[in-house]
């Protein structure tokens, strides 16, 4: 018996996370027999380094793990986040100032909700990481699109809000970004803070791609504006995608924020994940081997690609995306994408999910995979591309 049609939330009605739609799409085709050539998930190949999955081994046999932390995660692992920061950027943090989450995800949705009130406006870079944009809608906030396409040289510029009538409440910046691989410059970080601050806007830096950089090292944005809300992860340099350990670097005023919100959301993050991760900050040695891995996939793709299929892709210098520029085949990358995976085996993300207004010209390409598959995939896709203008002529 069907019951009731009951009401679903106006703010539950956002798009979906197309990336992970594509990706069960290829994993049923994976279970199905088929041979699919993995570029649609910015998920690194490689297991945890082995020292945490050690340290997690013995603390189950140590009976440590099975209840909950503090909402703001055990004191050794936000010590040893603050730790990290001496270590890469210089700059001494004081651990209470580090909140421990259930992924990158649940960062944005804490410091969205604890440094925002429902009608503020934000401004995000678009193309940009859909998640940013969604949560935003789903809590009463407006994202407000900041162009960052290839005419403003793939970079937010300040000039650009500026012009609008009103500032935002908030700027949201990604540094290396997803999709596109971009690196902010340190000048133009450096700028961007001290906008931030002169214009009472609230600046978010999304790091999580630090690590992953094939020239310098990425600075934080904390080196230049201690009201930043900085996010990262242990998902990408760190390769622990699926242990769900994200953090925050807060202002001291949103600490208490923050810490309440966690405890009512989830309550804490996996405990025996917490004290595991402690030992990854200890792994750069290993983990700096699949930086390697990276910019060799990287050039496989670029020097092996068709240029059709390339075509004016964004500089790709940190992260492990190549946000490559179709339109000389099609201008419907999500049609373009499925018949990709339908006929080649090759799952791609369509730009539509990080540009609703550009991004029909463009798929995201991953290469964190092995360096096997990426020189299967450049076989794939000229043969493809091949076909493709064939039919098409």
């Amino acid at each position: 018996m069907i019951g009731p049609t009951l009401k679903i939330s106006d703010r539950s009605k956002m798009p979906p996370f197309m990336a992970m739609d594509v990706m069960r799409l290829a994993a049923e085709l994976d279970a199905d027999g088929g041979d699919i050539v993995h570029l649609e998930v910015g998920q690194p190949s490689s297991p945890a380094p082995q020292p945490v999955i050690n340290a997690l081994s013995e603390s189950m046999v140590e009976q440590r793990t099975h209840g909950y932390s503090v909402a703001l995660g055990i004191p050794e692992l936000r010590q040893r986040i603050a730790k990290h920061y001496q270590e890469w950027y210089g700059l001494n943090i004081d651990p209470k100032r580090v909140a421990v989450t259930v992924g990158s995800s649940m960062a944005f949705a804490i410091s969205f909700l604890a440094a925002f009130d429902v009608g503020d406006r934000i401004a995000i870079p678009n193309p940009g990481y859909p998640a940013y944009r969604n949560l935003m809608i789903g809590m009463g906030l407006e994202p407000v699109i900041l162009p960052a396409g290839p005419k403003e040289g793939w970079l937010p510029r300040l000039k650009d809000m500026e012009k609008w009538e009103k500032l935002p409440d908030g700027l949201m910046i990604a540094s290396p970004h997803n999709p596109t691989g971009v690196v902010i410059s340190d000048d133009e970080l450096k700028n961007i803070c001290d906008w931030c601050d002169r214009n009472n806007v609230r600046l978010i830096s999304d790091e999580i791609y630090h690590g992953l950089s094939y020239k310098d090292r990425c600075e934080t944005a904390l080196k230049y504006n201690d009201n930043v809300i900085v996010i990262n992860s242990l998902s990408k340099y760190f390769s622990m995608t699926g242990w769900r350990i994200g953090w925050m670097i807060l202002p001291e005023q949103l600490v208490n924020a923050a810490e309440k919100l966690s405890q009512n959301l989830y309550i804490s993050a996996p405990t025996p994940n917490q004290i595991a991760a402690v030992k990854a900050f200890d792994c750069s040695e290993e983990l700096d081997l699949h930086v390697n891995r990276y910019r060799e996939n990287r050039q496989v793709l670029l020097s092996g690609l068709p240029s059709e299929f390339l075509g004016k892709a964004a500089p790709c210098d940190g992260a492990f995306y190549i946000y490559a520029d179709i339109s000389a085949l099609s201008v419907d990358s999500i049609s373009f994408a499925k018949k990709l995976l339908d006929e080649s085996g090759v799952a791609t993300t369509p730009g539509v999910d990080f540009d609703p207004i550009n991004g029909h010209r463009y798929l995201r390409l991953s290469f964190a995979g092995s360096e096997k598959s990426m020189h299967e995939a450049v076989k794939r896709i000229n043969s493809f591309v091949d076909a493709y203008k064939r039919d098409a002529a």
